[in-house]
């Protein structure tokens, strides 16, 4: 990337289970090693990182560069999309699924080489009642738990486990209307998710061939039957074998209405807001451009799940001697 494009780093200082006082410094010395020329913000509260983005598209930045979450991701990238500036990700939340769907590290150094090729594809994000999402929507149980999360003070894969467990055992699932492609589908279902991207985060897919770039929106409705397969559902979803769970109905749409028998929790790329009962979902195609890994991504259950686990694991293991 050359010298004269101009990047905007936006920092979430609340997001994720690692400080970023600790991870700041070999953020910054890793631009600076790439030579990339950016500047430094920080968010104070929810909704800051789309306000300074808006900011940084009017003052013609090449790119703003978000340093969080799949929350602060969602922040920075509704405010860029339909304009030239593109999003660039520095995965440090604690699920990161649009990071780890486009095939990006969860890797300070590694994230950073990535944003130093420069090489951009013209991405899709979605709407829900005109709230973005540029990984998943959800309603259901996915929501509930959210909506658990959301009061937790503690950050990551941990506390979801925990908040989802509990949930499990009380929550009652939602009768659904969904109209797409022409035709009515009535459900009574756990879990209404409607993916762009193929995951939650964590390496949990809910959609694996989902694809950012294809102008479509693919929806998974798992029925509603017993814990024990709900539980099946949530161990397909780590092996990539949902597709083939016959509790799970799949379609693929641009545009959808969602009507469930009462108002209640949506989530929005993991996190919870109360809704009203009908949500209508539009794709929006190719409408924000984002940093990504030049090599592409092709999706196969089993096989990717383990290659992104290892991968991790010697992340972590290389962490440990830094």
């Amino acid at each position: 990337m050359s010298q004269d494009k101009r990047l905007l780093l936006i920092v979430n200082p609340n997001s994720g289970t690692v400080a970023k006082s600790r991870l700041l410094p070999s953020i910054t010395s890793n631009l600076d090693h790439f030579r990339l020329k950016y500047d430094l913000v920080f968010t104070r509260e929810a909704g800051h990182g789309h306000t300074l983005a808006r900011q940084a598209v009017s003052e013609g930045y090449y790119g703003v560069l978000a340093c969080g979450g799949d929350g602060t991701v969602n922040e920075i990238g509704s405010a860029v999309a339909g304009s030239s500036t593109a999003l660039g990700i520095i995965p440090c939340g604690s699920g990161n699924g649009l990071a780890r769907h486009l095939g990006i590290p969860v890797d300070v150094e590694e994230s950073i080489r990535i944003l130093a090729e420069d090489h951009l594809i013209d991405a899709d994000y979605a709407t829900g009642n005109n709230t973005p999402f540029f990984c998943t929507c959800g309603m259901g149980f996915d929501a509930a738990v959210s909506q658990r999360a959301a009061g937790e003070k503690k950050r990551g894969l941990a506390m979801y486990l925990r908040n989802a467990a509990t949930e499990f055992v009380n929550y009652s699932p939602n009768d659904y209307i969904i109209e797409c492609n022409g035709q009515e589908l009535t459900q009574h279902a756990f879990i209404v998710a409607v993916c762009n991207a193929s995951q939650y985060g964590n390496n949990a897919f809910i959609a694996p061939q989902a694809s950012i770039t294809d102008g479509m929106l693919d929806v998974m409705v798992v029925r509603s039957r017993n814990v024990f397969e709900h539980a099946i559902v949530g161990m397909d979803m780590l092996t990539g074998m949902i597709g083939k769970n016959t509790m799970v109905d799949s379609f693929r749409t641009n545009h959808l209405k969602i009507t469930r028998s009462e108002a209640g929790p949506v989530h929005f790329d993991g996190d919870s807001r109360e809704m009203q009962a009908e949500i209508t979902i539009d794709c929006h195609p190719g409408a924000v451009k984002i940093f990504t890994t030049r090599q592409e991504q092709n999706f196969r259950p089993i096989v990717t799940p383990f290659q992104m686990l290892v991968r991790d694991v010697g992340l972590e293991i290389k962490h440990l001697f830094e």
